[in-house]
């Protein structure tokens, strides 16, 4: 059985300075629970990298507003305030990464790849400090990959031994973020004994899930 923790214990776990990767897209699928522990607890100085800002209350953005975050790796910010705030005056760093960018750029992290090539950000602000490569004559930005120390998962439902099932939209995201950070925590909606979920419908196998939080 995977060990199971609170909320509370899975916030100890984030230390200053510590890189996050929060799953989920505007709140939905994003580990609310362990997000606001985080919030309530000590470290600081965070880099998250997520889809968006979410929401000063919520997701997320409940970070930010916390002054727990230093840097936000995302694709934008529009819902959050206070992230546009920090960035007008620049108490938060954000760098902007293309939505379909941002999801390559954790796979590639996760499948141990050097990055990824795309034409996306090209002629933008997104090319700015960024290798080009020509591949039959077409030019392309080298994305790196993104890794994190930690993952904070939002799942619908888990096993006790940590596979996980993510429902609808909450699919977004939190599937390639298991695969590319050293730690993996998942809140789940339910969880439910071994045998439950039927092999082909998980979504996250337990080999990268090393804490489960009950929602």
């Amino acid at each position: 059985m995977k060990k199971a923790i609170s909320a509370k214990e899975a916030a100890a776990m984030v230390k200053d300075g510590m890189t996050i990767m929060v799953g989920g897209f505007l709140a939905a699928g994003s580990a609310l629970n362990v997000i606001n522990a985080i919030a309530e607890g000590p470290a600081k100085d965070l880099t998250i990298i997520c889809n968006d800002a979410s929401y000063p209350e919520k997701g997320s953005g409940k970070l930010i507003a916390a002054g727990k975050v230093k840097k936000l790796i995302a694709s934008h910010i529009g819902t959050n305030p206070l992230a546009v705030e920090g960035l007008n005056n620049k108490t938060l760093e954000i760098e902007f990464v293309p939505q379909g960018t941002l999801a390559e750029r954790v796979r590639a992290g996760g499948a141990g790849l050097g990055g990824v090539l795309t034409p996306t950000g090209l002629g933008t602000m997104i090319e700015e400090g960024k290798e080009k490569v020509v591949v039959d004559g077409k030019e392309f930005l080298l994305e790196k990959p993104l890794h994190a120390d930690i993952a904070i998962l939002g799942a619908s439902v888990a096993d006790e031994n940590g596979n996980l099932i993510y429902r609808g939209t909450t699919n977004n995201f939190n599937p390639m973020m298991a695969t590319a950070a050293e730690l993996v925590i998942a809140e789940a909606k339910e969880i439910v004994p071994v045998g439950a979920i039927a092999p082909e419908q998980v979504h996250t196998p337990a080999l990268f899930v090393d804490y489960l939080v009950q929602a």
